[in-house]
């Protein structure tokens, strides 16, 4: 009988088929998820969700939870328990809420006193938890950091932590295939963070949207995985579900020996090996969006407005409105220009700045802090900046920067060397911009407010972030450091060898949260139903529509940060919008926003003219909160991704409308002050008189969830044979996912992996290696 002849295949297709539980013919895929990664933010509503359910972790060997954004990066040296230590009562709540959680669920946990806490998404891969070829979740937009090594990682909400908690799996559907490659040699000064947002600037920020975008390209192949990662990690700003990066030589020489990997040369790593070196696109794979960058057209780039896409080479200007030709970017860009006190035509590097950002999942790994170093050292930063500080990525990448002396050169050049946190990249701990200073900033958002209420963010490099401090405005790197011509592979790594110790004391016991010693699944002790009724029913729904004619509104614009530390899922009405709905610094409403106007208070449903609403963040606050306020339906041209997962998850409408025509008599009927009629049943959307105004399309499976209110985790326990399916092949064909997600106890009690000390090394020796461009 004739062999079947496989379609040729994306990086993309193979992991997403590999990890297929169920398809079903409306093209809902049941996913099944290896590696989950949790933080403070956006998991104690998905904890709270399995107790009121008695529901228990399907697979604690695969979840990884640590602390880092609201966490102070103050010194820790006094450091006795995390109550006592974290000042800010909520940020203190959330922290203690998830070491409560750890402990009553089995999880793996590196809390403030474990030298490996630190950000989710450097940690993952520092561990070796991430692996190619898997599948990676976090509550966390950024979680698309991981595509670096060939896994499929992206964003989730609360309500899918809560389902990946209890079922191992998630319910979702293909993305597009998307290829941006790069090619040719960089230039002096040009590093991994100016090709992303030199992408974002040329595509836009929902370029991506709905797919998955491979990078490729001799560009990226010349990168290091640090480098790699910086450059997934903002794919996410492009509007896409996830980035990935085929797995080569360097992805493997980086996990050799990594904690949670294989251990080298044993026959599991060289299976591993093998199964990881396959997962690269057929030739003749088929993309639906191709892209194509030529490395000379990056320059050292920044940003200039409140949009990742907002960007220009250092050399170049503050764009006006007479810039662009669509009247959408043209009020994008008058509304920017406003909010960061900038005037069009300004040369960037005459733009003073108040404080210096090195830090955030996008760039304080250890290579980042290398690159910076050999800006400053021997330096000092200007006179008129408030404030510099250097953010380590985690503990161990803080240790390993001491070791090399580092810390030295930063603290000598007058910058602030901090513990391990988030920090300042989106300002939930005490590291904040006053309203009106602007930063320097190696992190992936410049949103309205990101870093702090009226605070405004310049996105760029590590190395252009440390020139920026030396001179006092933005400033060309090139003009600091002399130029070099070395390739973009990883510098010399000093490694922090990993030994294993047994735990001798309770104080131990609390430090590391071991999981339990079997490998086994922890299915729910009761039986598992075929649906739940979890939600209220959403068939028809006629209410007022208020009308929004934003582009981009993304979820730092829906809910502001500070009112993410909450524990909970209601009370958070009041701070939908809450910037626009208030004058800045009170609580006096801003009697312009639609939202303050009458019959707008009253409104059930919202429509948007502009397009790609709820992009940036997978925080599932930003439904909540308009749920709380009584939105039940977004009616937009286009959604950021996550996002719209989000709102079905809560029992809400999000309506994909491209006819602008349609959108328009929306719009219309809202402007006039009259209700609309959403009938789901139907796909029907009718003004108070009963007139069609548009039809719209919706996924069968969700509108089945929604009409009938089912839980999807109620839903998805009924399938639990076909999970266990799924993972007994798992554990034949990849037996090295299994059981890595924690510390073994090797039948002596539980262990852990302790970070070994390391001599310091020639500082010189490190410093004097070529930067990365």
């Amino acid at each position: 009988m004739p062999s079947v002849v496989k379609p040729p295949q994306t990086l993309y297709d193979k992991v997403f088929q590999d990890h297929i539980v169920e398809e079903n013919e409306d093209g809902t895929i049941l996913l099944y998820i290896d590696r989950h990664l949790v933080h403070e933010v956006t998991s104690p509503q998905a904890f709270e969700g399995l107790r009121n359910a008695s529901r228990k972790v399907r697979r604690p060997d695969c979840t990884l939870a640590t602390v880092d954004h609201n966490i102070p990066t103050a010194s820790r040296k006094n450091l006795t328990t995390t109550e006592k230590f974290i000042d800010e009562a909520d940020s203190r709540t959330q922290c203690m809420t998830l070491e409560e959680n750890v402990k009553a669920f089995d999880l793996t946990y590196f809390g403030l006193s474990d030298k490996r806490q630190g950000i989710v998404h450097i940690i993952g891969p520092e561990q070796g938890f991430t692996l190619p070829g898997t599948t990676v979740v976090c509550g966390d937009s950024h979680t698309s950091t991981h595509g670096a090594f060939g896994a499929l990682a992206f964003g989730i909400g609360t309500s899918e932590v809560e389902h990946v908690l209890a079922t191992q799996t998630l319910i979702t559907q293909r993305s597009k295939n998307m290829k941006v490659q790069v090619d040719g040699e960089l230039a002096p000064g040009v590093s991994s963070k100016d090709i992303i947002l030199h992408v974002i600037g040329v595509i836009g920020t929902a370029g991506g949207t709905g797919a998955v975008i491979e990078f490729c390209g001799s560009a990226i192949r010349g990168l290091s995985m640090e480098a790699r990662m910086s450059i997934c990690n903002m794919s996410i700003e492009a509007g896409a579900r996830a980035g990935m990066v085929a797995p080569d030589q360097t992805t493997i020489e980086y996990l050799k020996g990594r904690p949670l990997a294989p251990k080298p040369d044993s026959p599991e790593w060289r299976k591993a090996v093998n199964y990881w070196l396959s997962l690269k696109s057929d030739d003749d794979a088929k993309y639906d969006i191709e892209v194509f960058i030529d490395s000379k057209d990056i320059a050292p780039t920044v940003s200039w407005g409140t949009s990742p896409q907002d960007v220009v080479p250092i050399t170049g200007v503050v764009p006006g409105p007479d810039d662009f030709q669509d009247e959408v970017k043209k009020e994008a860009c008058k509304r920017a220009l406003k909010y960061m006190g900038l005037t069009a035509g300004t040369p960037m590097q005459e733009i003073s700045l108040d404080k210096i950002f090195i830090g955030s999942c996008t760039n304080a790994r250890i290579e980042d802090l290398r690159a910076a170093a050999r800006i400053v050292e021997g330096k000092n930063i200007a006179k008129n900046l408030k404030r510099a500080m250097i953010v380590p990525g985690s503990g161990l990448v803080k240790q390993q920067a001491e070791a090399e002396g580092l810390d030295k050169i930063f603290t000598d050049a007058g910058f602030e060397w901090r513990e391990a946190g988030c920090s300042m990249c989106l300002g939930m701990n005490p590291d904040i911009l006053s309203p009106g200073e602007r930063c320097a900033s190696t992190s992936n958002r410049n949103f309205e407010g990101r870093q702090g209420a009226g605070g405004r963010t310049h996105l760029m490099s590590p190395v252009m972030a440390a020139a920026a401090a030396i001179v006092g405005n933005l400033a060309d790197v090139r003009k600091i450091a002399p130029p070099s011509t070395s390739p973009t592979k990883s510098s010399p790594r000093v490694e922090l060898a990993a030994h294993v110790e047994d735990i001798t004391s309770d104080d131990d016991l609390d430090r590391i949260i071991d999981a339990p010693a079997d490998t086994v699944s922890h299915p729910s002790s009761s039986a598992p139903s075929s649906a739940s009724a979890g939600m209220l029913k959403f068939e028809t729904l006629r209410g007022y529509v208020a009308p929004m004619d934003v582009a981009n509104i993304d979820t730092d614009a829906i809910i502001p940060k500070q009112f993410l530390k909450t524990i909970k899922r209601s009370g958070l009405g009041s701070a939908l919008f809450h910037a626009w709905r208030y004058e800045p610094g009170t609580d006096k409403e801003n009697a312009d926003f639609v939202l303050n106007q009458e019959p707008y208070r009253k409104s059930k449903i919202l429509v948007c003219t502009g397009p790609n609403f709820g992009c940036g963040s997978s925080r599932e606050h930003a439904p909540w909160a308009l749920l709380d306020f009584g939105i039940k339906c977004i009616i937009a041209p286009s959604f950021g991704d996550i996002f719209f997962n989000n709102t079905f998850k809560n029992g809400m409408l999000p309506i994909r409308l491209t006819d602008q025509s349609a959108l328009e008599k929306i719009a219309a009927e809202g402007k006039a002050g009259k209700e609309i009629e959403v009938d789901l049943p139907n796909q029907v959307i009718r003004d108070a008189d009963g007139n069609e105004l548009a039809k719209f399309d919706v996924e069968e499976y969700r509108k089945h969830c929604l009409v009938n209110g089912l839980d999807d985790i109620g839903l998805t326990m009924g399938r639990v044979n076909k999970i266990e399916k799924h993972e007994a092949k798992r554990t034949r064909e990849w037996p090295w996912l299994d059981g890595s997600g924690y510390l073994a106890r090797h039948g002596k009690g539980p262990v852990k992996v302790e970070a070994a000390a390391v001599p310091k090394t020639n500082r010189d020796e490190v410093l004097n290696e070529p930067l990365e461009w």
